[in-house]
Formats: C-alpha cells, structure tokens, sequence
C-alpha cells in the first residue's frame, strides 16, 4: 500500500493490518454462510409462517451482529484495504462492490443484488441493510468518512465525457433533465413530465452530470432548478417543481440505498452545497462551487423540498406549496432533518417532518423556507433577477463561509453515518412496504 494525499492536503500514513483481521474475516465468512443457508431453505418473504419469519430474523440478526462487530473493529482498515491506502477514491458503489469480493459475507454481491432488485420490494431480504451497517461504521470513522465523501465530490466520469460537447453548445438533454447555459447562467429542469419529476435512479444520475457540468464549465456564474411542464393528467400545461421520491419505482424494488439515497445525499446534493473536489495535490485554492437558484412552481413534496434546503435562494408562486412527508411514507426525508431545524427553526422542523404540516407559500411560515413569494405569472421575472443579483464577485467566497459555518463537514459525515443505517431498516420495514404497495396498486 502506498501514502495518499488527505483531502485536505499534506502525507497519510497508512494504516497496518490490525491484529485479529484474518481470523474475524474468516469467521465472518462462515456466519454469513451459515446465515444464507438457513434462509435460501425458507420460502419467499409473503409465504413465510410467523414461525419462519422468527427463523429468518434470526438468522439475519446473527450475520449482522457479526457485521457490526466487525465493522465497530476494523473500519479503517477495512477500508485503507479497499482503496490500498487510500491511494484510491472509491464511490460508494464501488466500495461496497470491492468489499463484497475482498470481505466474502460483509455486504451482498453485485450479484445478490441482481437477484434481489429482480423482485419486488415485499419480497427481498433486505440485503442492503448489510450495506447499511458497513457504510455506518465507514462515515463515523473521521478518518475513512472524510475520504470517501471526498471521493464523492468528485465529478463523474459521465460529466467529463459530456464536458467538452457542453461547454461548445451550452446543451445537456438526458433522460430526465436539461441543462442549458445562457448568459452565464446554468439553467438546470427537471424533465419528468408524466410523473410530476418523482424521483428516481435514473433522475439521480442526470442530476448529478447536470450539476457537475455546470460546476465544471467556466463560462456559469450561476445556476437554477426549477421543474419544466407536466404531461400527466392532473397538471397538464402546468410546471412542476418535484413530487419526491417515484413510490411506485420503490414498490417494484428499483430504489435502493447506495444507487439513489446514499448517491443523492453524498452525490449532487452535497456538491450542491461544497462544489467538487479534485486530483490536484497541491492545489490550494477552494474547490470550485456556484450558488444557485431554485424556483418552485406547484409544489416541492419530499426530496423536491430537501433540495431547497442546499440552495442559496429560492423562489416560490404563491400558489405552490412545500411538504415532507417521509414521515406518513415511513422513511427517513434525506438530510432535512438536519437542515431544516437549522434553517425554520426546531419547532417548525418537527410539524413538518414528524407531523406531515404542508406549508403553503403565501403563509407567513413559508418566509422561513423560501425567500421570495411571487404570483405565478411573475416566476420568470423574479428567478432572472435573483441569478442576476447572486453573479457578484463576492458571491461565492461568501456562501462557501456561510456553509462551512452552517453545515461543518464532520456533522454531515455524522448524520449520513446514522442516515445510512436507519434508512436501509426505514425501506425495507413491514409498513414501507405496505404503503409503497398500496399507492404502486392506486397508480397502475
């Protein structure tokens, strides 16, 4: 293994092999195995007895207890092994890939997974809830966390590809969003028309090569969010800012947590807030970042509105309203509750995420969620203006000091590494999945 450059510069050393690795590994293997066995002889999920269900509950508990253990012991060296040093910046999906192969039995395979995502949601196993366990103990550890949300704030190898074709037309069309650069500034929508931009893998992906071109490409000052027209029926004609996360694609098993909800937070919401990292050793100027613009047309339900939480202002019609409702959707809102208390206040915090309070934005307590409130019609004018005022020089300097003082580095390391445990529970707990089946049923 060789000495790495830290994130924040100067030599790492690196870490010896811990004593007593082997040896738990090997353990490891055999617990899990055991584990597997006993759970490939039950029946699927919904045709399990109560005494089955008891059966494979305990077989899971077994495994995990061994995983934690592990993980509570060896996480930095687990982790320097993975990434040989930390000479290497691994995603998460790759690390929990490279795990899978050089830990047999810590976290499922690709090939689990493959398997597990074939079916629908009530009848997994809840492989990722092993994910959940490895990446906790990874985000606690300062000196592993550190390295791999560095590593996340790296651009894609996808907005590299498109960089150069994006800075010669200003154009980004995707699947999900367009990216236009005018007049400096980026002008980023959400493109989902037949269902109201509910989020999914797919929209993760095209967000973040959207942000990060947008970072990357010199010629943005500037960038805004904001939804584009609806197709679906109830909306048609109309912009819609975000629904939150697609339900009916968690029904069918197509969200997982290191694909969307570990990959959003750590992925293009976090560059949102601190711009991107690089390869540069010696570099030392900041990282580059932009402020950015939202504008929200009807609604920003869920994610919609934990993405106005890492934006540097925000426009609503005075029509439109803002929810959380992960609460009543059993799930955990992303990284809300961290900022939100912090921006509304803790009293407001816990009416919309514990109580499900829709906040409608001609009231006064939207003011402490948004900063202008325009009628409908005035939308474009308003958003134009506030890129305009948020291109001054100073601008970028300010924010990045606002944001290392509002949301340190450590505490966001800290609360994915709890996020990532409770969330993986959160989605594959008995009444997610009764609910996310009942609105899959309510849809087709």
């Amino acid at each position: 293994m060789r000495p790495d450059t830290a994130p924040s510069g100067g030599i790492m050393t690196v870490a010896t092999v811990p004593p007593g690795l082997g040896s738990d590994r090997r353990r490891l293997a055999e617990t899990a195995a055991d584990s597997e066995r006993r759970i490939a002889a039950l029946p699927p999920p919904r045709e399990r007895t109560p005494e089955q269900r008891a059966e494979a509950a305990a077989a899971h508990d077994a495994a995990r207890r061994m995983r934690a253990r592990f993980m509570n012991t060896y996480a930095d060296g687990v982790y320097d092994e993975l990434t040989d040093g930390r000479t290497r910046q691994l995603r998460v999906a790759e690390l929990a890939t490279a795990a899978a192969y050089a830990f047999p039995g810590l976290v499922p395979t690709p090939e689990q997974l493959l398997q597990e995502r074939s079916r629908v949601q009530a009848d997994q196993e809840g492989h990722e809830i092993d994910q959940g366990i490895f990446l906790r103990a990874v985000l606690r550890s300062e000196r592993s966390g550190r390295h791999l949300m560095a590593a996340m704030l790296r651009p894609t190898e996808r907005a590299l590809r498109l960089l150069p074709e994006f800075r010669r037309t200003g154009v980004l069309a995707t699947e999900a969003v367009r990216l236009e650069r005018r007049d400096g500034v980026a002008r980023l929508t959400m493109c989902r028309p037949e269902c109201l931009n509910a989020e999914d893998e797919q929209q993760v992906d095209d967000m973040e090569t959207a942000v990060d071109l947008a970072l990357l490409d010199p010629a943005v000052r500037v960038g805004v969010i904001r939804g584009g027209v609806m197709s679906h029926p109830r909306y048609r004609g109309r912009r819609v800012f975000s629904a939150g996360i697609d339900l009916k694609a968690t029904s069918a098993g197509r969200i997982s947590l290191i694909g969307f909800l570990l990959r959003r937070e750590l992925g293009y919401l976090h560059k949102l807030v601190r711009g991107l990292s690089g390869d540069d050793p010696d570099r030392w100027t900041p990282p580059v970042q932009k402020p950015w613009v939202g504008a929200v047309d009807t609604f920003a339900i869920g994610g919609g509105c934990q993405l106005l939480l890492v934006l540097d202002h925000v426009v609503a019609a005075a029509d439109a309203y803002l929810s959380l409702p992960a609460a009543a959707e059993g799930i955990v809102p992303g990284a809300a509750n961290l900022r939100l208390g912090r921006i509304a206040g803790a009293r407001l915090a816990r009416q919309v995420i514990l109580a499900g309070r829709r906040i409608m934005a001609a009231e006064p307590d939207a003011r402490l969620l948004v900063d202008e409130v325009v009628p409908p019609e005035g939308m474009d004018e308003a958003v134009e203006r506030a890129a305009a005022r948020l291109a001054g020089d100073a601008v970028v300097a300010n924010r990045r000091m606002i944001n290392l003082v509002e949301e340190p580095l450590d505490g966001l390391r800290e609360y994915l590494a709890e996020f990532a445990l409770e969330q993986s529970l959160r989605i594959h707990a008995g009444d997610v999945i009764d609910k996310v089946g009942r609105f899959a049923g309510r849809v087709r």
